[in-house]
Order: structure tokens, then sequence, then C-alpha cells
């Protein structure tokens, strides 16, 4: 009889290799400089401070006074 694949045991994946990797740092810095110097970074900058605004916390407000 043959063993059908409905039957058969999980067969565990081969381990995972980890290779080492290895960057450049003048590359690294040089992307980085790019990076800072393009619009994109300098919206993101702005994006944070206004989100900071959002969830500053307010100044309480003074309720009428009833006469």
């Amino acid at each position: 009889m043959e063993a059908s694949p409905e039957n058969s045991p999980p067969v565990a994946p081969p381990p995972l290799q980890i290779a080492e990797v290895r960057y450049s740092l003048p590359e690294l810095l040089r992307e980085l400089t790019v990076e800072r110097a393009a619009g994109t970074f300098a919206m993101e900058k702005l994006d944070q401070a206004e989100i900071g605004k959002l969830f500053k916390a307010k100044a309480p407000r003074r309720a009428k006074l009833k006469k």
C-alpha cells in the first residue's frame, strides 16, 4: 500500500542558515546624508511635530458663570 500525503507525518523544514552580512560604513553614511537631504525626511519630521500637537495636553477651558 502506498502512503498518501494526507496520512504521512509533517516534515520539518530544513534549519535556517544565517549568513553574516557586512555593510560599508561610508556607504551607509552617504545614504543617510541623501535621505536627510530629501524632502520626504523633512515631511516625516513635520508629521511627528503635528502628531505631537494632537496629543498635547490642552489647557482647561473656563466655564461660564451662572447668574
